[in-house]
């Protein structure tokens, strides 16, 4: 029998990404009911891709559908309620990023877990791409020596009407600005590659766009063994780029592409005199699609076991984004341990005062 999988949110992401790789798993799952606040947009998605069931909200289609799993493809200020609502109806949830708007939401959705279940999984598609794979194994084994240097850059261009949208630029809803809805997939790559980080110190402006956090954010990253790094997030870059770069005692490797990468689009440089010939990967999966997190937990599910961690773990990310949200307002070195429970960018990227928050990074504007 196929596994029951309802979709909440059929726009553009939803369309373009979850319902075709969700079609790729074939017959072991049924996409059964989609949901959501646009009616027509649900009817047209369900007709589009033959779903039976359109539900006019979470709550009526979680009790007349009783799903396994449900995917939300859905804005950040949705992913709290609803997984927990999906959680509780004993639906395992596939959530797409920014994970939750907060830290403290984050844990919040956790504790709504079962011990065998249902569990939380969220999409970070780039940790799948097969040179990311085969870049963790090499450095697993320490095949290229100490990581050392790195960057990560995602560099990208978002007209002024990106922000007309109703939940876009704004604290409350969106969570935070490029730092939070446009780097979070760079940021974690790197994450999924170095590890953990011990320190960051980050600036933040709004030097042209009409919003309440910033346009632009720059930071230094210290991690836990030792590698330094630089990070900048923009949506102000007409030359679009996404970029993660890590120079190694015995190779640099760098990876440089727009919204998914393909082994193509990495580069491995080897040291002078190191053979880097075996370093390839042997397969060559795109990290655009969305296919390989949704199957992690497809197997998952059918084991009736956690899912591995590269879909489960999604808060290490998030620490460090509301590391360079505190470091960049109160203008000062965040050491990770600093993010208890009781912070208040635990509960809030803005911190304890959002309209605070917004003069600060205002302050650095270069239209006044």
């Amino acid at each position: 029998m196929p596994i029951r999988v309802a979709l909440v949110g059929t726009g553009g992401i939803a369309r373009g990404q979850h319902l075709p790789s969700l079609a790729q798993l074939g017959d072991r799952v049924e996409v059964v009911a989609v949901t959501d606040t646009n009616a027509e947009s649900a009817r047209s998605a369900a007709e589009e891709f033959g779903i039976p069931a359109v539900h006019p909200d979470l709550s009526t289609l979680l009790e007349a559908e009783r799903p396994d799993i449900v995917v939300l493809a859905t804005p950040p200020i949705a992913h709290r309620e609803q997984a927990i609502a999906a959680l509780d109806a004993g639906a395992w949830v596939i959530s797409e990023k920014p994970p939750t708007l907060s830290l403290a939401e984050y844990d919040e959705i956790a504790a709504h877990e079962g011990e065998n279940g249902p569990y939380v999984s969220y999409i970070f598609q780039h940790r799948f791409g097969s040179a990311a794979v085969r870049l963790r194994e090499l450095i697993r084994d320490g095949e290229l020596g100490r990581p050392l240097v790195a960057q990560c850059n995602t560099l990208w261009f978002r007209p002024p009407e990106y922000l007309a949208v109703p939940w876009r630029g704004k604290w409350e809803t969106e969570g935070g600005g490029p730092t939070m809805g446009l780097g979070i997939h760079q940021m974690d790559l790197l994450q999924s590659l170095l590890g953990d980080w011990s320190e960051v110190q980050a600036a933040m402006a709004t030097l042209d766009r009409e919003t309440e956090m910033e346009d632009v954010a720059m930071a230094t990253v210290r991690f836990e063994n030792g590698a330094m790094c630089s990070i900048t997030n923009s949506m102000l870059s007409p030359r679009e780029t996404s970029q993660v770069r890590i120079d190694f005692e015995r190779a640099s490797v760098e990876v440089e592409h727009l919204y998914g990468y393909a082994n193509e689009n990495w580069t491995w440089t080897p040291a002078p005199g190191i053979d880097g010939s075996a370093w390839a990967p042997d397969e060559n999966i795109a990290s655009s699609t969305h296919l390989p997190p949704f199957a992690a937990v497809v197997d998952a599910f059918e084991r009736a076991e956690r899912p591995d961690p590269l879909v489960t773990e999604g808060r290490a990310t998030l620490e460090l984004v509301a590391a360079m949200y505190k470091s960049a307002l109160e203008r000062r070195v965040v050491a990770r341990t600093e993010l208890t429970p009781d912070d208040p960018f635990c509960a809030s990227m803005a911190g304890p005062d959002p309209a605070e928050a917004t003069r600060r990074i205002r302050a650095n504007t270069l239209r006044g």
